[in-house]
């Protein structure tokens, strides 16, 4: 696993052991890039379910501003961690349940990463928080990961691109104008 583009280029990074990640492949995350370029530079991004951090940092390498990982896992937060050692780049890490996280958190995200383990079924929840909490900006996008045989239900955002890449699909979403306006 490497980064793509940016400062960082081609530089490798670390993955957890084992089968409770699942790290985003170049040839997913190549494309997912190129379909947001536009809202990277000067944003403020949101890797939930982090993992390794690799959506993260590829933003951060593309021109991102700040950058908040979030995951449950000790263990993918100190890969996260050094990853982020190794790309000499700040960020935000925390350890914490996606709900809870989005619960407290009080400050919208340009870009949101959502590439739960497939079989947690979290995208729903997770957006319900988002939009509840007001949680992303108004021009703000969120790429959603998924396992093709188990596609989410999606309500209250507008789907602006969708992308299969063999047994995964790609959702990049906005917030249906008006939606944070008529609650």
């Amino acid at each position: 696993m490497r980064i793509i583009a940016g400062k960082n280029r081609g530089m490798r990074l670390d993955s957890l052991d084992g089968l409770d990640t699942r790290p985003t492949l170049d040839r997913v995350k190549e494309p997912l890039f190129s379909m947001i370029a536009g809202n990277l530079p000067g944003a403020r991004v949101l890797d939930l379910f982090a993992g390794s951090g690799a959506l993260g940092i590829e933003a951060l390498s593309r021109g991102a501003d700040e950058a908040v990982f979030v995951d449950a896992s000790s263990k993918a937060l100190a890969v996260v961690r050094a990853n982020l050692t190794r790309a000499k780049a700040i960020a935000r890490t925390e350890r914490a349940d996606y709900r809870a996280f989005l619960e407290r958190e009080t400050t919208p995200y340009d870009v949101i990463f959502l590439d739960p383990p497939y079989q947690l079924g979290a995208v729903e929840k997770a957006l319900a928080l988002i939009t509840e909490h007001d949680l992303l900006t108004p021009d703000g996008v969120i790429a959603v990961e998924f396992d093709r045989n188990l596609p989410p239900e999606i309500q209250g955002f507008s789907v602006l691109r969708e992308r299969y890449y063999g047994r995964v699909g790609v959702l990049i979403l906005e917030q249906m104008k008006g939606m944070a306006d008529s609650e």
